[in-house]
């Protein structure tokens, strides 16, 4: 745990040994956690000092409660977008219910009961599934809504945050194109998801861009994890042509790129070059350092808690679509291509 700064929900998790959710159902009063983990934890909170949002525990609309809807809370790219969340909501004075559906995108109607029974004042929902069924059913029911990279583009009346992922896959294949690379491989997350989508179309833009050909066997799709990148990765390395280049689609699908790669005898960037996606805190101490392209996380969960915010205090939104703005971050992972 760090020294300085207030310690987060993530920390306090960490140094208990217990999921983040069991933290935020502790701070909240739910009764579903064991005696032995509830005092742990609470010893912990007071220990370091963990400054609760002076939440109005009540039935109603009157609470101070925001509810955090998430994948999974397993992997650091979820965490940075709770860091952003958290945030914002202490600094404003709420407190925060954050609710994990492992892998079930789409939310249940237990659990939009719940929220309304605890009196939330409004969800943020991460790689969330919104059906016009729920959508419909959330706004008759007075629940406000933010999604954050939604698995499809939410309609126009909906908030959500996302990032620009299309220009992320353009300047990762830009880049390894400047290098000389012509065979460039891409691993994409879930194929139904949105940024998969848009990350996938960038790619193939930037290759068009230059007047190279997308072969479709250089395509592969897979989860985000380090064993989507294993797989892919290894699929392409057994092609006749393989590629000298392999775009990945989160840094964590590039770990398994790189173990691929070991595996095969080969080395990075000497016989194969690779760029990731997220730039997360783990990036730059792989070997080699990883190029990756920064998705800027804690703000798209900053600007989500605050879009939240803006919606249930009456305010008007200028739009209701926010895209923060990705970059290429250049490390040790890229190179020209051996001729």
């Amino acid at each position: 745990m760090a020294a300085t700064g207030r310690p987060t929900m993530a920390e306090i998790a960490k140094e208990a040994n217990v999921a983040i959710s069991t933290v935020s159902k502790v701070l909240n009063g739910h009764t579903d956690v064991s005696a032995a983990t509830r005092s742990r934890v609470e010893r912990l909170l007071a220990e370091r000092g963990y400054r609760r949002p002076r939440a109005v525990r009540r039935a109603g609309r009157g609470s101070d409660l925001v509810d955090l809807v998430i994948n999974d809370l397993d992997s650091v790219w979820g965490l940075e977008i709770l860091s952003g969340v958290e945030e914002v909501l202490e600094a404003a004075g709420h407190a925060l219910v954050v609710s994990t559906v492992h892998n079930r995108q789409s939310l249940t109607r237990r659990w939009v009961d719940s929220a309304l029974a605890r009196g939330s004042q409004g969800a943020i929902l991460v790689l969330s599934e919104l059906t016009e069924r729920q959508r419909a059913d959330l706004d008759r029911r007075g629940l406000p809504i933010v999604v954050v990279d939604g698995v499809d583009q939410p309609p126009p009346d909906v908030a959500s945050i996302g990032a620009t992922n299309f220009a992320g896959g353009y300047v990762a294949a830009e880049h390894l194109i400047s290098l000389g690379h012509r065979r460039i491989g891409a691993i994409g997350g879930p194929e139904r998801l949105q940024c998969t989508r848009a990350r996938i179309a960038g790619y193939r833009a930037a290759l068009e861009s230059a007047g190279l050909p997308t072969d479709r066997q250089l395509i592969r799709y897979g989860n985000f994890m380090h064993e989507g990148g294993l797989r892919g990765a290894q699929l392409l390395l057994a092609l006749p042509s393989p590629p000298t280049a392999i775009f990945a689609g989160s840094d964590q699908q590039a770990t398994g790129v790189y173990e691929a790669v070991r595996r095969a005898g080969l080395t990075i960037p000497g016989d194969v070059s690779v760029v990731g996606f997220d730039d997360l805190n783990f990036a730059e101490w792989t070997a080699p350092p990883m190029t990756t392209v920064r998705q800027p996380l804690h703000e798209m969960g900053v600007a989500a808690a605050r879009t939240l915010l803006r919606i249930v205090n009456g305010e008007r939104l200028e739009s209701t679509r926010i895209e923060l703005a990705t970059h290429l971050v250049v490390r040790g992972s890229t190179a020209a291509p051996d001729s």
